[in-house]
């Protein structure tokens, strides 16, 4: 399925575009470079947004679900990249324990669960599932709505190592975002491999310091193409200290939404574009697009009535809001079956391995997409996953367009890697 692309017939996207299929050389050139100097995250996937006259990421999770959404066709780039990461950090690899979230009652994240395994188990390696939730007790296994089962086992943890009953893995892969801290259970395992790292969780990660680095490779990556970076990259305030129950903070969080709107709208006086300007407010971290609103003008916030300050307040596992990303409201021009729509593209070490579009029928082109009611099809990437087709105009080509989310993809992976080694609390530190 090739999705019709609204934004293929007009705008400097095709520009951009074009630009990115002549300098294809130079960036991939730019990227083995980067990747010799900085590791890269052991998976990812990356919300992008592409307005017709500007394509950025908005959001880049380093504990990805949502697997079982990439296609049978997209599973060989998973499986090659697979084997290609877990040969990088541990060549006599046997045994894979991927421990997922907690929540057993979503069977639409558990068919995720199962699709990872699914990879890792074809990349040669013995894989189960160990569960960290202290209701995990036994073996459950679940039935999913497709048919499948999978087994959820209560994980065992010995002085130095974690494992599961008769299985010890040599590897530990993560795809919990450690929202509530980091559980005992999985400290100090200094003799497995555990991926990602405990610091790439939502109990050290920030949205405001992933885009303040991904800022900096816009800003390089501009530089090499010969473009303005804002084309790429969406700009942001942060706000600390905010209690959305009580009202305290809002008067700074106005005044950034305000300074993000002016920035905003000069850029588009620029380039003569005629949108109005609206900025995304966003809870600093978590995932699954909770603490998320649209502001069109910070005069809206002094009226915001309890109710959705209560929503904006509190995220996943009843964590409380204190610190937001005010983040450049990026349109979304894309369609799939009349209902709006954006791409979320998958990673795996340093490859593009597949994704999907994420789409709701009651959403505008200026609210979140990642909400209840939301609907997936898969991007067109086994066509041509990173090979765009030489001489095609821009916008005429699906392939070309995927090459070029492929590459902002990568710029918000590498940005996500220069994160981790700036909050790696084993790095070496030089005066």
């Amino acid at each position: 399925m090739v999705p019709h692309l609204v934004t293929a017939l007009t705008g400097p996207i095709n520009e951009l575009e074009q630009r990115i299929l002549d300098s294809m050389p130079a960036i991939e050139r730019w990227f083995r470079l980067e990747w010799m100097e900085h590791t890269p995250p052991f998976y990812c996937s990356v919300d992008i947004r592409n307005a017709g006259f500007k394509l950025a990421p908005v959001d880049t999770n380093l504990f990805p679900g949502g697997w079982n959404n990439l296609t049978d066709e997209m599973l060989p780039l998973a499986v090659q990249a697979a084997m290609a990461a877990i040969e990088k950090i541990c060549p006599e690899a046997r045994n894979l324990l991927i421990i997922p979230e907690n929540h057993t009652r979503n069977t639409h994240y558990l068919a995720s669960v199962l699709q990872l395994k699914r990879i890792f188990t074809m990349a040669g390696l013995n894989v189960r599932i160990g569960s960290i939730s202290p209701e995990i007790k036994k073996t459950l296994s679940i039935t999913l709505p497709l048919g499948d089962e999978i087994k959820l086992e209560p994980v065992i943890r010995s002085k130095r190592r974690l494992g599961l009953k008769d299985f010890d893995p040599c590897t530990i892969l993560l795809n919990n975002d450690l929202s509530t801290g980091v559980p005992g259970i999985i400290e100090e395992l200094y003799e497995q491999y555990l991926l990602p790292p405990l610091h790439a969780g939502w109990n050290v990660r920030r949205k405001s310091r992933h885009f303040q680095s991904y800022e900096e490779v816009g800003k390089r990556f501009g530089k090499l193409l010969g473009i303005d970076p804002w084309l790429i990259n969406p700009l942001f305030g942060h706000v600390e200290n905010i209690d959305f129950a009580d009202g305290v903070g809002m008067d700074a969080l106005a005044e950034q939404v305000d300074v993000i709107l002016s920035k905003v709208r000069r850029k588009y006086k620029e380039y003569g574009i005629k949108e109005k300007p609206f900025a995304v407010v966003k809870a600093d971290n978590g995932t699954y697009g909770m603490g998320v609103m649209t502001v069109r003008d910070a005069k809206e916030l002094a009226a915001l009535p309890r109710k959705s300050r209560n929503k904006m307040g509190v995220i996943k596992d009843g964590q409380t809001v204190h610190d937001v990303i005010v983040q450049e409201g990026v349109l979304t021009y894309e369609r799939m079956h009349n209902a709006v729509a954006e791409p979320v593209v998958y990673m795996m070490d340093r490859y593009v391995v597949g994704g999907f579009y994420r789409m709701h029928p009651d959403r505008g082109e200026d609210e979140n997409l990642n909400a209840p009611g939301a609907g997936y099809v898969p991007l067109a990437f086994q066509q041509s996953n990173q090979l765009p087709q030489a001489g095609a105009r821009p916008g005429a080509s699906a392939p070309n367009r995927f090459y070029m989310y492929g590459v902002i993809a990568r710029l918000a992976m590498l940005a996500a890697s220069y994160e981790l080694e700036a909050t790696n609390p084993d790095a070496e530190i030089y005066d």
